[in-house]
């Protein structure tokens, strides 16, 4: 099978050759979680190179969000290996979230203050300085259109302002990888 311009190798298929110099930003080898007799994800093996978009596609129940949480640090799988940018997501699960964004379903930002002050605390988590908080917290209020809105209260935000802010504050300290775990639910084509 060839190779498709950098395309991600998926479960079922050869993995590429070892060549001198491939490095994947993330790979997968057996994943496997289980959830009592529920299996959510039996064997998954993926790799994707830096500045490859990969897409995992699949019904209800697929196995999808979880694949994202072992991806993303947060969940411990049952069987299998993975790394992120390097780290290993069993044994480096503090170094993985340092370099990973993971944007859930629901949108994780505090509806009780402005969309500005959840960009800078979320910049200071990140270990920003105060100064360069506000310059990229400034820098993605322009990027995501949310102008007119990020001096007000979140709760106040769209189901679309508040899904472009949870992005907004994911990328704040510029995450080398990025998982989406569906973004585009609740939004309007």
């Amino acid at each position: 099978m060839s190779e498709l311009a950098g395309a991600p190798w998926l479960s079922g298929r050869s993995w590429p050759p070892a060549s001198a110099g491939t490095r994947y930003v993330i790979r997968a080898d057996g994943l496997t979680k289980r959830y009592g007799r529920t299996i959510a994800l039996s064997g998954v093996d993926l790799a994707a190179r830096e500045g490859v978009v990969l897409g995992l596609l699949g019904d209800d129940g697929a196995g999808k969000t979880t694949a994202v949480r072992i991806l993303g640090g947060l969940l411990r799988p049952d069987a299998g290996q993975a790394t992120i940018a390097g780290y290993d997501v069993l044994r480096q699960p503090d170094r993985v979230r340092a370099v990973v964004g993971v944007v859930g379903r629901g949108a994780a930002v505090d509806e009780q203050v402005t969309g500005l002050q959840n960009l800078l605390v979320a910049g200071r988590r990140r270990e920003l300085s105060r100064g360069d908080a506000r310059r990229r917290a400034r820098e993605l209020v322009d990027r995501f259109g949310l102008d007119d809105v990020a001096g007000r209260r979140v709760e106040e935000y769209s189901v679309l302002q508040r899904r472009k802010l949870d992005l907004a504050v994911r990328l704040m300290g510029r995450p080398r990888v990025l998982l989406l775990d569906e973004p585009t639910a609740g939004l309007d084509p």
